[in-house]
């Protein structure tokens, strides 16, 4: 690595606790690795990582209940509040894991839904409650999804009591449990009620038309999430706290409240209140008219962002005790209490999110709320839906030819996920993913990473058509800029020559370069020379995480670097001989910033075909000699070749790593050694808090 470049890393923790992941764990790992991606299957067997379908249904499917594969969308996870880790449970996924089945009747859905073990139910018909007014007890674990448009429940609920928890409401129908009187005050039957609950999503329904709530969050639930969901032709619609206790957090995010009178919803006594990107519109001429809009009271805290209101009646209120802090919304028509103050809190220090521009909400809502033909599918104002699945094949046998014609193809501002499969092949290109195009996978379809290759070789000083050079960062193959980006089952590689091209001045090559938050590298290769897999942010002060597991990295200089927040988890980190078949090299090189954590390689295989002790774990970069810098690297957990210098870190720049953060921690093979000055090793209570958890904070990486 040439003195250059400049890149950041981790944010605030809520109510965190240390959690196993479940991404992509391989078979066991062993020492015993010959060769640079393994054997036959390889280290982690082809495909290791990939969810496993679900068991089939012991014999007691029915007509109207059948088990199956769990889909692809099983696997999605909540974010905003109920993405945080706390009362220990690691964000929100439902019954992820659990068998899948698919009801069609009332007892059948009960039976599953009520179950201690975890399902993914999939609502195939419209149910009918019975009694009228029926709420479900739902018990954890569970996600309940409509099939298509045609989940519906009629007449009833759901209801999740104290201590449910990890719970998924999406895609359904659930309507039509009014009884006759608009104010009414002798039922209670609403379509979704929590009391006591923790972790719960509901996304994508569409809820109308009932006899109380549309949904309750009550008595201390908290860790809510509500997304995308279309309220509608109801009275008292979405109520929140009811409590003296200052506990709820919820998110409420891309909903459309078309011909609601109130609750708005009305938040009481809770924590923290973060609505963006909502649509709250009163139309006129209609029998229905609204008397409030979003309303903040007791003591709670609410941010409020990017949020339109069209013809309300006092769209935003507040109790005098209580905060609300306003940012970019619109008012058109609406008329009384508008209303902002007091101090509230930062969304971000709990969790990353993306803001929609107001002016296309109502657009990007009225599309795009409500349960959805599949699951997944993305829609824009300006664009039909997207397919939740672009192909990519060389032969023309799939809707693109390139990669990076898929990439164009999904739309700006993308909503959720969209995978661009890419079917086995080599497609020598450079793939951009921009930064307003979050949410994409780019999945090799074929049955090995090895068998879809995208490859290119440009390097630093390669000329650029429009003059000068492309720089280390512009080197890159496959450049990532998007949040929620994932990469899985296929090679990435800069085949730059370096013994052809001595004369050319810049010889770093990345292969994949990420500037963004929340990456997932799963069952992929980044091969390449010297600077291979660059680990980006999209500016200094920007948060960026990335999760490497179950993959192969490989390199000789520098070859994992860069300011983000990165794992390296049960993966394989190969060694390589320079261009002129010497053996000299360094792992990483982390330009940290002070108050972020750095790389991180955990539970991982260190080898190569290199000479013995040529290599070190890595050194210090502090990018444009900034001394503000804290580079950090820690090695725990992992087996080390023959190849690790006995003394693995090293100065850069005439910056001393001992000034910054090196550390290992209880790894084995012949290249690990004992504690000293030269090898600072990490305490056991030094250890505790430089997990995969301390890295990734809020975001757990499953989907």
């Amino acid at each position: 690595m040439s003195e250059r470049r400049g890149k950041t890393t981790a944010g605030p923790r809520h109510r965190r606790r240390r959690t196993a992941l479940t991404v992509g764990i391989p078979l066991a790992l062993t020492a015993a690795v010959t060769t640079t991606y393994g054997t036959g299957l390889g280290v982690f067997g082809e495909g290791a990582g990939q969810t496993a379908s679900a068991a089939t249904n012991a014999g007691s499917a029915t007509a109207a209940t059948t088990a199956a594969a769990a889909p692809a969308w099983a696997a999605d996870t909540a974010d905003g509040f109920a993405s945080v880790n706390s009362l220990g449970q690691n964000g929100t996924y439902g019954g992820r894991g659990g068998q899948t089945v698919t009801v069609k009747t009332l007892a059948d859905l009960e039976k599953y839904a009520t179950a201690e073990e975890p399902y993914v139910i999939v609502v195939a018909a419209a149910i009918t409650m019975n009694p009228v007014g029926k709420e479900i007890k739902v018990k954890s674990d569970k996600t309940i999804v409509g099939q298509g448009t045609s989940g519906q429940i009629v007449g009833g609920g759901f209801f999740l009591g104290t201590g449910v928890h990890n719970v998924i409401i999406r895609n359904l129908t659930i309507r039509d449990s009014y009884q006759g009187v608009w104010n009414d005050k002798d039922h209670d039957f609403d379509a979704v009620q929590m009391d006591g609950a923790h972790h719960v999503w509901i996304d994508h329904n569409d809820l109308r038309h009932m006899a109380d709530g549309l949904i309750d969050v009550r008595k201390d639930s908290t860790n809510v999430t509500v997304s995308w969901n279309k309220f509608s032709d109801n009275n008292k619609t979405f109520g929140i706290g009811w409590t003296e206790n200052l506990v709820t957090d919820i998110t409420i995010h891309h909903n459309w409240f078309r011909e609601t009178e109130q609750r708005n919803p009305s938040t009481d006594n809770a924590a923290h209140a973060h609505l963006y990107n909502n649509y709250l519109q009163d139309d006129p001429g209609t029998t229905i008219k609204s008397s409030y809009g979003n309303y903040s009271r007791g003591s709670t805290k609410m941010v409020l962002e990017n949020s339109y209101f069209q013809g309300m009646n006092n769209p935003v209120t507040k109790d005098a005790t209580a905060a609300i802090v306003q940012r970019g919304n619109t008012f058109s028509g609406t008329s009384g209490r508008n209303e902002s103050g007091g101090t509230a809190f930062d969304p971000k220090s709990f969790y990353a999110y993306t803001l929609d521009r107001t002016a296309d909400v109502p657009a990007l809502l009225t599309a795009g709320t409500g349960p959805r033909t599949t699951i997944g599918t993305a829609t824009t104002p300006s664009t039909k839906a997207a397919a939740a699945t672009l192909t990519v094949a060389k032969d023309g046998s799939g809707q693109y030819t390139t990669v990076q014609a898929a990439v164009d193809a999904v739309p700006a501002n993308n909503p959720s996920r969209l995978v661009i499969s890419v079917k086995p092949g080599t497609y020598r290109e450079t793939v951009k993913v921009p930064a307003n195009k979050p949410h994409v996978t780019i999945q090799g379809a074929g049955a090995s990473r090895k068998d879809t290759v995208i490859v290119f070789n440009n390097a630093a000083g390669t000329a650029k058509p429009g003059g000068g050079t492309y720089g280390t960062s512009g080197s890159a193959t496959v450049a990532v800029e998007a949040d929620d980006f994932q990469a899985r089952n296929l090679t990435i590689n800069n085949d730059f020559d370096e013994a052809r091209n001595q004369s050319l001045s810049g010889h770093q090559a990345v292969a994949l370069r990420t500037a963004a938050d929340q990456v997932l590298l799963d069952g992929i290769i980044v091969d390449g020379d010297q600077d291979t897999l660059l680990l980006d942010t999209a500016a200094k002060d920007r948060l960026g995480r990335v999760y490497v597991t179950n993959s192969y990295v490989s390199g000789n200089v520098d070859f994992v670097f860069g300011r983000a927040t990165a794992v390296i988890d049960q993966s394989v980190i190969t060694l390589k001989k320079r261009w002129d078949g010497t053996s000299a090299g360094y792992i990483t090189a982390p330009s940290t910033t002070a108050d972020r954590k750095g790389i991180l390689i955990n539970r991982s295989v260190v080898n190569g075909d290199v000479s013995a002790g040529s290599f070190f774990l890595g050194r210090n970069w502090h990018a444009g000699g900034d001394a503000t810098l804290r580079p950090q690297t820690t090695v725990r957990n992992s087996t080390l070749s023959a190849a690790v210098k006995s003394t693995p870190w090293s100065d850069m720049g005439g910056f001393s790593w001992k000034n910054d953060r090196f550390a290992e921690y209880r790894n084995t093979g012949p290249g690990s050694g004992a504690a000293s000055s030269d090898r600072p090793q990490l305490t056991d209570s030094q250890a505790t808090g430089q997990e995969v958890a301390d890295w990734l904070g809020t975001w757990n990486p499953t989907a």
